[in-house]
């Protein structure tokens, strides 16, 4: 969470995501992973398996870091979802927003400024005084500490929203994107499909969990959750960026090429991933650096990149 790498991915609801990420050329680089309003984390603790990913895991949460050291990866279902949904109802919260509402009022939250988050969480304050189990207001507030880099603090009023709204989906979409940010990855994943659950049109949720697995090597997995997004929204430039970035990284360069071409047409941005990890039609082979980082502003990536502050060997994935 170009989206987490340039400026890409919706993130946190607030944080224009997840979105988004950093990405690698081969399955042995490891891609790095960010959010909007905050710069791009280095990738670690991931352990890859092979290339499906099928049994990749991640340390992320016990990984300390300046930035994220702080909770342990909740228990997740037998299905994958947040140990929280256990007997939860099956449908959304009353008056759910659509995910293309979702989307908007994303949008909308990641153009404010730092001010109008203090104002924000001022507010949230305010009425947890009076309700402190308003899970509107709990909510409220771990977004605006989300968009204020307080992932940790966030954490608690994520989960206590849940806790006394199992069936909001915004709640858990956004803890995905600020666990995103702490680099819980395998935290991250279950909590974006907590939000499919309830509000399975949501592009964003799906690419945010498309992020989470590149983050733990399941390239082919995430290609799954990037179709699905690109399913629902066809002009969804990130979504087909990253897609081609994972099947560049399981040698997939036919695909990758076509990915990485509509993704240009539709970002010019994205040229820049098209060179790197495919190559441009002019025939020059590749670019295959040490494993880079896009900074971002969500789950949309932008330009601009850089290496990240230590780069793992290619041939000894981070254990």
């Amino acid at each position: 969470m170009k989206s987490l790498l340039r400026t890409p991915l919706a993130a946190l609801g607030l944080l224009a995501f997840l979105t988004n990420c950093a990405t690698t050329v081969t399955e042995k680089e490891k891609p790095t992973v960010t959010s909007q309003p905050m710069e791009a984390p280095v990738a670690t603790g991931a352990v890859r398996s092979d290339s499906t990913g099928a049994a990749a895991t991640a340390t992320d949460a016990r990984v300390a870091t300046t930035a994220s050291a702080a909770t342990a990866e909740p228990a997740a279902t037998a299905n994958g979802l947040p140990a929280e949904m256990a007997g939860a109802p099956e449908t959304a919260a009353p008056n759910t927003p659509s995910a293309t509402a979702a989307s908007a009022e994303r949008a909308k939250e990641k153009k404010m400024t730092a001010a109008d988050y203090r104002t924000m969480l001022e507010s949230a304050d305010s009425r947890l005084k009076t309700s402190p189990k308003d899970p509107a207001a709990l909510l409220q507030r771990a977004k605006a500490r989300s968009y204020l880099k307080q992932y940790k603090e966030a954490i608690p009023d994520y989960t206590a929203a849940i806790k006394y709204q199992r069936n909001n989906p915004d709640a858990y979409y956004n803890r995905g994107v600020n666990r995103l940010m702490m680099k819980q990855y395998k935290a991250a994943a279950t909590d974006f499909s907590g939000a499919l659950k309830y509000r399975p049109d949501d592009k964003e949720s799906f690419f945010g969990r498309g992020v989470a697995k590149m983050q733990m090597y399941q390239y082919k997995p995430a290609v799954v959750d990037f179709t699905k997004a690109i399913q629902l929204d066809s002009a969804y430039a990130d979504a087909w960026e990253y897609r081609g970035i994972s099947y560049s990284s399981f040698d997939k360069l036919s695909e990758a090429r076509r990915d990485l071409e509509r993704a240009a047409k539709l970002n010019p941005e994205a040229a820049k991933s098209l060179k790197r990890y495919v190559g441009a039609n002019d025939g020059l082979a590749p670019i295959k650096p040490a494993p880079v980082a896009k900074p971002g502003t969500g789950y949309h990536p932008k330009p601009g990149y850089h290496k990240p502050a230590t780069a793992p060997a290619a041939s000894t994935p981070a254990q």
